[in-house]
């Protein structure tokens, strides 16, 4: 048996089409509407999944944004963590990632793998600026393509005037495409969208941003029109649990996650695991002075770069967190959890900014280069399987001393990587962004290690 629900899937042509601020602005729409709304975000992003937490409240709760990734994890478990979330929702609202085809390899992992998948319906968002009847043989191709897929209608972003969108209907209808309205340029929008993910403080008015971008957006799409378009089939009641590689032991543990504006970069299911494992406790290393006691440290992601100055400043926290790794505490650290564990951090304009001093490294932000890409993981000391995850950094090793790295890394196509993950004592550290939620095993196996 399966239950009615509205759901949909936001994809484009490319990245850079306006996908985000379309996600944005509906999910703000529907929430105005006393609807309850579930967001889902394709592929690995972390950022985007916050700004949909908040877009999809209108009462300043924030809510939670769902990473749904074919990559990173089983089809199983991504129908079950669509459906498992979806259920308790009026409407389901997921933004595809980057191009809609576009996949670890060729398609593998694309929305338009997911779309097909959860069996959602697809509306584009077309970036029409310069664009006219050219818009008709685009979404034929996309229509097309694949039969398996349904492309049920599509927005046209950045069309300029009613009698623009007019030429654009006109093209959609000819494809084979139901037209459901066009968003004007406006520049306010395309540069708070940029910034919106970048601008980590408390203060920066997101709020009010979303709701522009919501009311910009419903003068001239077709709200309802699209929802009726979004009508999918939930199975009514759970399905099984999906097989996972190991259980969570009975004795709880303390987890202490660190979370402000510099590490932020956390994948709710993983967060989900943790609390599997034991009581997870929040701490943040800007401006805390104290490290909770705990059995597990978890250093996540984020932009320790934008606030190196105040993290080098707090040295009761940076002590704390040295005392605690270097006396055999289990830690594990990703990315900018990795920075803040090295010596030393070099900002763009050349100053070093000391940090914990666990690892034997220094990382610096001169001479960024972008590293990015899933990745497949191989760790030693007996842990079982491949885990998987994904690279996304500017920053890079300037320095580094005599570290063990436990891992084999490969790209999705099995293309060998110089990413280690290191282990200095029981502290795991590493520039990857793992995905565990369908390897539930991984918190105990880092606890275990002491």
């Amino acid at each position: 048996m399966a239950a009615r629900h509205t759901a949909f899937l936001l994809a484009a042509p490319s990245s850079g089409s306006g996908k985000t601020t379309l996600a944005l602005a509906l999910m703000r729409i529907l929430a105005k509407r006393g609807l309850c709304v579930q967001p889902f975000k394709c592929g690995p992003d972390y950022l985007d999944t916050r700004l949909h937490g908040i877009a999809s409240s209108c009462d300043g709760r924030n809510g939670t944004g769902i990473n749904l990734d074919t990559f990173m994890a089983s089809e199983a478990h991504t129908k079950e963590q669509f459906n498992r979330h979806a259920r308790n929702a009026d409407v389901s609202v997921v933004e595809g990632v980057m191009g809609l085809f576009d996949g670890a390899d060729k398609a593998e992992g694309s929305s338009a793998e997911i779309a097909k998948l959860l069996g959602l319906p697809v509306i584009m968002v077309l970036n029409a600026k310069s664009m006219a009847y050219s818009a008709a043989p685009l979404l034929y191709g996309f229509r097309t393509f694949d039969p398996g897929l349904r492309l049920a209608g599509v927005i046209f972003n950045q069309a300029g005037t009613p009698s623009h969108y007019r030429y654009l209907e006109a093209a959609a209808k000819d494809a084979g495409v139901e037209p459901l309205g066009y968003v004007p340029p406006n520049q306010r929008i395309a540069i708070t969208e940029r910034h919106l993910g970048l601008n980590t403080s408390p203060d920066y008015d997101r709020e009010a941003i979303i709701d522009a971008m919501a009311a910009h957006v419903a003068d001239t799409v077709y709200v309802d029109r699209l929802l009726d378009l979004a009508r999918v089939d939930l199975p009514q009641t759970p399905e099984p649990p999906v097989p996972v590689s190991g259980q969570a032991g009975s004795q709880k543990k303390i987890i202490a996650v660190a979370r402000d504006e510099a590490f932020n970069f956390l994948y709710q299911e993983n967060l989900a695991v943790l609390q599997e494992h034991g009581e997870v406790v929040f701490f943040s290393p800007m401006n805390d002075r104290v490290l909770p006691e705990a059995d597990l440290l978890y250093l996540a992601g984020g932009y320790p770069e934008l606030y190196a100055e105040r993290l080098a400043a707090n040295r009761e926290m940076r002590d704390a967190v040295a005392a605690y790794c270097l006396q055999g505490g289990a830690a594990y650290a990703e990315c900018g959890g990795l920075m803040y564990l090295a010596n030393s951090l070099v900002t763009a304009d050349g100053t070093a900014h000391p940090m914990c001093g666990v690892l034997d490294l220094d990382t610096t932000m001169q001479h960024a280069r972008l590293k990015l890409g899933y990745r497949k993981v191989r760790l030693g000391n007996g842990y079982p399987g491949e885990l998987r995850g994904h690279e996304f950094h500017y920053s890079g090793i300037e320095r580094q001393g005599r570290l063990q790295n436990v891992a084999t890394v490969v790209t999705a196509r099995d293309e060998p990587v110089d990413t280690s993950l290191f282990r200095a004592g029981n502290t795991f550290a590493s520039y990857l962004h793992l995905y565990w939620g369908e390897r539930r095993d991984f918190p105990a196996f880092i606890m275990a290690r002491q």
